[in-house]
């Protein structure tokens, strides 16, 4: 069975997108209709801005979700997946692939996304490090073990067995990268990123977009679209919209939401959007499924 499966933040490029809008007449007019809601022109950014300016939360997001969801509605026919799944971000654009969402919406609560976590960003100095090579237990316990008011520290990404992304306050996140690499760790590498994503810290950011998501209509999807909260598929709107809004402030269960395809019977994965990310991490879950990419 095939599942499709789109990227979140940290697979941009500069160019990206750019051999879509120059060669398919309906993917440049998504563009052009996203930056008229967005109200600017992401596409010269995309296209033809500098790294710096791509990296900004507020483009990152947007950028990444139109790159994957403008791919996907531009295969026509050749999209037919019987499952789908996004990482954080990905998220987003799985559901308007999956037409649980439509694209305008899509795309507006992308960007009310990216603004309340940039402001969350802003508010306490945070982070986020990557583990590698030491249990997943060990580190549940060695972040509850560091973690105190005002200074957290949670798992925040399981992206595949032996690669676990945690978040939170700066000082928290040295303490806790410290101990792991004690305890064993091959690598504790703080990321080059604005905030704690999917911490307690992305509350206020939670809030605001609870209210954006709520006011939003969301229907039921093609397919069922495994969500980052619990790794499970779900199909019924008011479960999808549930599930999203507990998302930012939620481990992304990346691990649990492959494994979970592949039992249902996923064995042709497909990475639609920037990069090759989600292509390695599928491929360190498990080796005996097909994997590869459209960009």
């Amino acid at each position: 069975m095939k599942a499709f499966v789109f990227p979140g933040q940290g697979a941009q490029f500069v160019g990206m997108g750019k051999d879509l809008y120059d060669n398919n007449p309906k993917a440049k007019e998504l563009f052009e209709k996203a930056n008229d809601i967005l109200g600017y022109r992401i596409t010269d950014i995309m296209f033809a801005g500098t790294d710096d300016e791509l990296k900004q939360t507020k483009v990152t997001q947007p950028a990444v979700f139109l790159h994957s969801v403008i791919k996907a509605i531009s295969l026509g026919d050749e999209f037919k997946p019987s499952m789908v799944a996004g990482h954080s971000l990905g998220e987003f654009s799985a559901l308007v692939a999956a037409g649980a969402l439509n694209f305008e919406d899509g795309l507006r609560l992308v960007y009310a996304r990216a603004m309340a976590m940039q402001k969350a960003c802003e508010a306490a100095p945070s982070t986020m490090a990557a583990i590698v090579g030491i249990p997943d237990d060990k580190i549940e316990e060695i972040c509850a073990e560091v973690s105190k008011e005002g200074s957290v520290v949670v798992p925040a990404n399981y992206n595949c067995p032996g690669q676990l992304v945690i978040s939170g306050n700066v000082e928290a996140i040295n303490e806790a990268c410290e101990k792991l690499k004690a305890a064993g760790a091959k690598r504790a590498l703080p990321l080059k990123v604005g905030g704690a994503f999917h911490s307690p810290l992305m509350q206020p950011a939670k809030d605001e977009l609870q209210a954006a998501i709520e006011k939003t209509e969301f229907s039921a999807p093609q397919c069922p679209v495994y969500q980052n909260v619990d790794g499970k598929p779900h199909t019924d709107p008011a479960d999808i919209k549930a599930n999203l809004i507990a998302q930012l402030t939620s481990s992304v269960r990346w691990t649990s939401c492959v494994q979970n395809m592949i039992a249902d019977g996923a064995d042709d994965f497909t990475e639609c959007g920037p990069g090759k990310a989600l292509q390695g991490m599928i491929g360190r879950i498990d080796k005996n499924v097909a994997v590869n990419g459209i960009s």
